[in-house]
């Protein structure tokens, strides 16, 4: 199984210019020869590259430090140096980029293919044939490259989904990404079985489709730092819409509005935006329900509320086509 990392820092160099060229032209039947020293070439740039193809940034685990080659030194007969290549450092789709030491962001790569100079190579110094003037004709100074530059970035990931789908430990979550996609998550009857996000592809028709996020389960004091959530919730940051999914069968002794409650109160202490956004109440483990009288308080608040509610079960699979066609319908 490959490791989900979501984080990682990086050192990156661009190359150095290189140097200028001191030489003078001596060839036969050319009369007080010049000088012809080639300028150096360019250091290559570091590029940064989103691809999706890969989901995780867990190969900068391995590898932190990346340097994009110099450029060559300046030859005579007015030869310029070749640049150095650039370096193009391939990351995930949804990565963010930061300076490490100022915490500003300096891209966030939402696109396949989307690129990013981050560091640029330094300009080739200039030979001394560059230096000739009318009182000046046998120059013997040239200059140095210029050093690229020189950086600590700290990479985020935060996944790209349409829905992201919330709740406590235990929920129904991954059975529910499981039922309405191809994804195929660790489920057990524990909490914390969900280590990594995932994400699935939900098929409405032959032409359209929408992406879900499974975000491992919260607790309360998650927006401090408390469990896993703290370590996850940048990833529901990029959904458009979120679904509460709460489990109101009773048998686990959790109150379905407290719940909901709960949610909230973490997603707006961690980003108060996220409680503004469109989010749909998804009722889970409505096959074993015991205690219907929290089932009902659960669907009148939302009602009061008007936040769409479903009633499901994500293991029978009842109630789980109508969430799918709302939230299709609610994206379009």
């Amino acid at each position: 199984m490959e490791l989900f990392v979501d984080q990682a820092k990086i050192h990156v160099k661009a190359g150095d210019g290189g140097r200028g060229c001191v030489s003078f032209r001596r060839e036969k039947y050319v009369p007080r020869g010049g000088p012809d020293g080639g300028d150096g070439g360019k250091g290559g740039d570091v590029i940064l590259q989103a691809d999706r193809q890969r989901n995780t940034l867990v190969d900068f685990r391995y590898i932190r430090t990346f340097k994009a080659p110099n450029g060559a030194h300046g030859q005579g007969s007015l030869k310029q140096g070749k640049s150095g290549e650039d370096l193009v450092i391939k990351v995930p789709v949804g990565t963010v980029v930061k300076d490490a030491e100022s915490g500003e962001i300096l891209a966030d790569l939402v696109e396949d293919h989307q690129t990013v100079v981050i560091a640029k190579g330094g300009r080739g110094g200039r030979g001394n044939a560059r230096f000739v003037s009318s009182t000046h004709q046998a120059p013997r100074e040239s200059e140095p490259g210029v050093p690229g530059e020189e950086r600590d970035l700290l990479l985020e990931l935060k996944l790209l989904a349409d829905v992201g789908l919330v709740g406590f430990p235990n929920a129904g979550k991954s059975s529910l990404i499981s039922r309405i996609s191809a994804a195929k998550p660790k489920i057990a009857d524990y909490p914390f079985t969900t280590l990594t996000p995932h994400l699935g592809v939900v098929k409405v028709s032959e032409t359209k489709s929408f992406v879900v996020a499974d975000i491992p389960g919260l607790i309360e004091g998650a927006s401090q730092g408390a469990g896993l959530g703290f370590q996850f919730l940048r990833h529901i940051e990029r959904t458009k819409v979120l679904v509460y999914v709460i489990d109101i069968s009773g048998s686990s002794g959790r109150d379905p509005l407290s719940d909901y409650y709960a949610l909230a109160k973490e997603l707006s202490s961690y980003n108060e935006e996220l409680v503004r956004r469109p989010q749909v109440v998804a009722g889970n483990k409505i096959d074993i329900l015991i205690d219907p009288s929290k089932f009902e308080e659960l669907k009148r608040f939302c009602s009061e509320k008007e936040i769409p509610f479903f009633p499901i079960s994500a293991v029978t699979g009842e109630g789980t086509q109508e969430l799918v066609n709302y939230l299709a319908k609610l994206l379009n």
